[in-house]
């Protein structure tokens, strides 16, 4: 998640007078709106409860009324604060820190808590509606779309709720997994625009996992139905022999089939997102990237308009690094308006493409931060596996949580069968059968004068050496 203070506003307080509000942004939209002595409460909490040795430095209270100047150094000392807390491990996943956001979330948006309704989407369209409270976190909204369903509470883990922009055409954007900040109904809703959905999908990229998942018949549909909509988009590539094959275990009735076959097609559990710009093989190239199967897939459009295709393994990637940036007018932020500010992200990583050769390469897309969760999601869940260790969890309950009541269970349809494939879908090229290894790295400098996003750097454990027998 990206977290920035692009802004601040004067605002009246309680008693007439007025205060400066710092308007705190993630991928940014206004996430909530806050005052330096709250933030400042909020440090003496986190230094009380994790030493001052581990806490970030804190800009200094000042007696006097401060300056213009003074208002913009602070801001931009708060944004460093809130990246350095969010990017630390221990602080950044406290409930201290969190619950903070959530708090501040809900006063900024003046929501009240009260109970309410939620649509959440499954891969298929259907509709799932939940009794929840506004005031309910993502792991809350979560575990009540779980029971009403009837997924048991040892699969809950596998999946996830994301924030999903559906376009006209019906195409689907990924802006985001949703996260324990935030409050799922309140984030929806901020937005004001009817076209974004928060829909649940797994949550894991190693097919290994599927085998879990469809030993239970809530998890096997529900994995049906994502892997039926997956080929439609035109995610997972299938050509007419294999689309017939599928076709005819869908009349069957045979699931767990149907999705073996499709584990053996190309970009199977892969997302695709927008198309957008990379500096790789040259700039200005055009590509579509699908991350899955611990990589980054490439279809780049080459100035001649050839396509050609190449993946970036995350093991070959050193680190990477996504970097923001805002026009700038007269010191502000010119593109932001109310709640929203026009960002230009870019996801830059150092990929080892030989055994002595490192190269940066640069995806620009609105989905950059969206790419940087999928590569830290797929190291996490490598070291997990390389530790012996699994992703199996059963989320922790709360004895304090709210009580959602479901009238009953809502089972989960079983998606049309599969429309012909379509044979207008363009073949590509193999970029080049050494592009497979890449490796990531953290950007020292920002090629942006006007960059914001100055800590929001990620080191890659899972990142191996190559031999010789990988050139």
């Amino acid at each position: 998640m990206h977290f920035s203070i692009p802004e601040t506003e004067v605002r009246s307080g309680d008693n007439g007078s007025t205060y400066v509000a710092y308007n705190i942004h993630v991928n940014g939209v206004l996430h909530c709106r806050v005052r330096y002595s709250e933030l400042l409460g909020l440090h003496e909490q986190i230094k009380k409860e994790y030493g001052s040795n581990v806490v970030p430095s804190f800009p200094p209270k000042k007696i006097f009324t401060l300056t213009p100047a003074e208002v913009e150094q602070r801001r931009e000392q708060l944004e460093k604060y809130m990246q350095a807390v969010r990017q630390d491990p221990v602080l950044g996943a406290s409930e201290l820190f969190n619950s903070f956001l959530r708090k501040a979330q809900q006063e900024t948006q003046q929501i009240p808590t009260e109970e309410v309704q939620l649509e959440v989407y499954l891969s298929n369209g259907q509709k799932v509606k939940v009794n929840i409270l506004t005031s309910d976190q993502t792991e809350d909204v979560l575990e009540a779309v779980a029971l009403k369903l009837g997924l048991p509470d040892e699969l809950v883990g596998y999946f996830s709720l994301f924030l999903v922009r559906e376009g006209s055409d019906g195409s689907c954007t990924f802006v985001r997994k949703l996260q324990e900040f935030e409050l799922p109904y309140v984030s929806v809703t901020s937005l004001q625009n009817p076209d974004y959905h928060v829909v649940l999908r797994k949550s894991y990229w190693d097919s290994a996992y599927d085998s879990d998942v469809m030993e239970n018949r809530v998890g096997l549909n529900l994995l049906y139905a994502q892997t039926v909509s997956d080929i439609e988009r035109g995610w997972i590539l299938v050509n007419k022999e294999q689309h017939r094959q599928l076709k005819s275990l869908q009349e069957k009735g045979s699931k767990k089939e149907f999705i073996r076959l499709a584990q053996t097609l190309k970009y199977f559990g892969y997302i695709k997102f927008d198309p957008c710009i990379t500096d790789f093989p040259e700039k200005g190239c055009h590509v579509i990237v699908s991350a899955g199967n611990n990589e980054l897939n490439f279809h780049v459009k080459l100035p001649n308009d050839q396509m050609k295709e190449g993946s970036f393994k995350v093991t070959r990637m050193r680190c990477w690094r996504v970097t923001s940036s805002v026009p700038m007018a007269n010191g502000t932020a010119s593109s932001c308006g109310p709640g929203r500010c026009e960002v230009k992200l870019e996801l830059a990583f150092e990929y080892l493409m030989s055994k002595d050769r490192l190269q940066w390469v640069t995806i620009t897309s609105p989905q950059a931060i969206m790419m940087s969760i999928c590569l830290q999601s797929m190291v996490d869940e490598l070291m997990v596996k390389k530790s012996g260790g699994s992703i199996k969890k059963m989320l922790k309950k709360r004895h304090n949580g709210a009580i959602h009541r479901s009238d009953s269970q809502q089972a989960v349809k079983s998606p049309p069968l599969l429309d012909s494939p379509d044979p207008s879908r363009e073949q590509v090229v193999k970029l080049s059968s050494k592009l497979t290894s890449v490796t990531l790295r953290g950007i020292s400098t920002s090629s942006s004068s006007n960059d914001i996003s100055g800590n929001d750097f990620h080191g890659n454990y899972a990142f191996e050496g190559i031999g010789d027998d990988d050139l």
